[in-house]
């Protein structure tokens, strides 16, 4: 039986970021500064372009839905539009990967081993990290 949206985010997640490991909280580096700075002028669409790769790369491997469309395997082209201008919850089995198309980061939610070790060799050719939050 699959999971729901909700269940799954109530799942363990990742994080697959432009960083290597999550910032401390108390880090004397300019966190915030830099976030923005990636977040203007066409560094985010560059930075939402290696999310894109990333999942129609996972797709060669793995089905994958859009939660709210059902379709199974929609389009390359779909698939990239709509990373691009919605809050996006993309489905692989028991597992979803969460895209935001003003965020440096997706989170995936419930990643079973196999799945993991693949998002992070596909995250790794796109110059992305996969790491878990420390709480």
């Amino acid at each position: 039986m699959k999971k729901t949206v909700d269940e799954l985010l109530q799942c363990p997640y990742w994080i697959v970021d432009i960083l290597p490991s999550q910032v401390p909280e108390n880090s004397p580096g300019q966190y915030f500064t830099v976030e923005k700075y990636f977040l203007q002028g066409g560094r985010i669409e560059e930075i939402k372009q290696k999310h894109i790769n990333l999942i129609l790369k996972l797709n060669c491997y793995r089905d994958i839905s859009i939660a709210d469309e059902g379709e199974i395997n929609p389009s390359p082209e779909h698939i990239a539009g709509e990373m691009k201008k919605r809050y996006l919850y993309i489905m692989t089995g028991e597992s979803m990967i969460l895209s935001e198309p003003d965020d440096t980061h997706l989170t995936v939610f419930n990643p079973d081993s196999p799945l993991l070790e693949l998002i992070r060799q596909i995250a790794s050719g796109e110059g992305l990290f996969v790491w878990k939050p420390s709480f």
